[in-house]
């Protein structure tokens, strides 16, 4: 997985803000396309995607709208054009920071260090025999990784950070799918299954993701039956 994908059509500015994020230690992809961006995420993802606009044939609203339909990582928009329309839709449409070029490269690498930390700083959630890495986006159930799709790592994740609180399923599906997002409430309902399929001993008679009836659902630790 990458940590950065910089999506920019000017090759030179690319490869300049590309070098530079590498030498910040940055595993970084450059697409020179929006096409190109969804290609390179689709094969290796990534944690955060620094998108330009005024790209040929997809643009960046594209780009992002695209992305949101099944993945909350973090996006920075990069754009010469500094009209409130624009910023705001590409808030509207996701976008983490909507950012005016010409930029101050300091800025932006605070702005990037700000997400990754927020995002990625604690390494390793460890509940009973399931380990979450947070970077990697793994999970492992008694030793042995278990596939999840983006969406179930990311319920799963907001799940386990929030343990032992009641998450309403409203707020929950926003947090997970995004407000503008075109999938129906029921999604929440399906990967909360898929999910207990996946890591409960009897899927049926869950132990860790509990439903709380007319509200939501709550992630149950096992230190919770050990303190």
């Amino acid at each position: 997985m990458a940590d950065i994908i910089v999506v920019e059509d000017n090759e030179e500015i690319g490869a300049l803000l590309s070098d530079f994020l590498q030498a910040e230690g940055y595993d970084v992809y450059l697409a020179l396309s929006g096409e190109e961006a969804l290609e390179i995420y689709e094969a290796e993802g990534a944690k955060l995607i620094l998108l330009d606009l005024l790209l040929p044939g997809l643009d960046g609203f594209g780009v992002c709208r695209k992305i949101r339909e099944s993945d909350n990582i973090p996006i920075i928009m990069l754009s010469a054009r500094n009209g409130k329309e624009d910023k705001l839709n590409g808030l509207l449409l996701g976008a983490d920071d909507y950012i005016e070029k010409p930029y101050d490269i300091d800025i932006l690498l605070a702005k990037i260090q700000g997400i990754m930390k927020r995002r990625y700083a604690s390494d390793e959630i460890v509940d009973g025999d399931i380990l979450l890495d947070k970077p990697g986006r793994r999970v492992t159930l008694e030793g042995k990784e278990i596939f999840l799709t983006s969406k179930e790592f990311d319920l799963l994740l907001h799940l386990m950070e929030n343990k032992g609180k009641v998450l309403g399923k409203e707020a929950l599906f926003h947090k997970i799918w995004g407000f503008d997002s075109e999938s129906e409430p029921q999604t929440l309902t399906v990967h909360i299954k898929w999910l207990r399929e996946k890591l409960e001993k009897n899927p049926k008679k869950p132990e860790h993701i509990l439903t709380v009836w007319g509200v939501g659902y709550r992630w149950h630790s096992w230190k919770e039956e050990s303190s």
